[in-house]
């Protein structure tokens, strides 16, 4: 199996950085590499209040999916009301807005995103959690209240399926060239890039536009489960995480 990458931009929102967002929209649409954007339907954290409320934000959500972006749920509110996230399916970090919370406050959340974002006329297939953090029941709240069985985040070499769900791996915050086969997400948070990054992103872009590939070029009828060799990399990568805090 060749190496794949994809591009993941984290927390679209009204109030967003916008010359931070066009800058990295440019660089993208300059290679024609087309992303995962995760879209925070009732944004209420502060730290995502960075410009002006955009009245067009919606306007421009619907011109990224005609675009062939993938638009994902990416929580509800961006409010992190848990410290259980270690305990979850993605245990990178303590605080979540899911992982530990209550299957009904879940359910709601999911319920209300949908809404939210039908309402301004999208319609997401993905989800990822803020933190990337979140537990079984937020697959039963996914299961339950929306249409949603593909999730970006966790750790493995391709994406696998688990129960009803595909899940798309998320290795890096940012580009780097990886030396296993395998499909990797590198997600970026364009609010908080510095000139180096986005410099760096379109030097790396450039110099592998052709092993860059959409979302929607994985063929989603052919994952299967995840290898033995994923499980125990997920493994090593959490245990390794662990003993570097200590």
């Amino acid at each position: 199996m060749k190496r794949q990458y994809l591009i993941r931009l984290d927390d679209a929102c009204p109030s967003m950085d916008y010359s931070k967002w066009q800058r990295m929209k440019n660089i993208l649409d300059k290679y024609g590499v087309k992303p995962m954007v995760g879209v925070i339907p009732h944004n209420e954290d502060t730290m995502q209040q960075i410009d002006h409320v955009d009245e067009s934000f919606w306007n421009k959500v619907q011109t990224w999916e005609k675009k062939g972006w993938a638009i994902a749920l990416h929580g509800y509110n961006h409010c992190y009301i848990s410290k259980d996230g270690k305990k979850g399916l993605n245990p990178l970090w303590s605080f979540s807005e899911f992982a530990g919370v209550p299957l009904e406050i879940q359910r709601e959340k999911i319920k209300q995103g949908i809404s939210k974002m039908k309402e301004h006329g999208v319609s997401p297939k993905y989800f990822f959690a803020p933190g990337h953090t979140f537990d079984e029941n937020t697959l039963t709240a996914l299961r339950e209240e929306s249409d949603i069985r593909i999730i970006s985040d966790t750790i493995a070499t391709k994406p696998y399926r688990y129960k009803d769900f595909v899940f798309i791996p998320q290795f890096s915050g940012q580009c780097r060239d990886m030396r296993l086969p395998g499909v990797f997400t590198f997600c970026f948070h364009p609010n908080t890039m510095n000139d180096l990054a986005f410099e760096q992103t379109d030097v790396f872009i450039r110099e592998h536009r052709n092993m860059f590939i959409s979302f929607d070029d994985i063929q989603l009828e052919k994952v299967g489960r995840k290898s033995f060799l994923d499980r125990l990399l997920s493994v090593g990568y959490f245990s390794l995480r662990k003993i570097k805090k200590r």
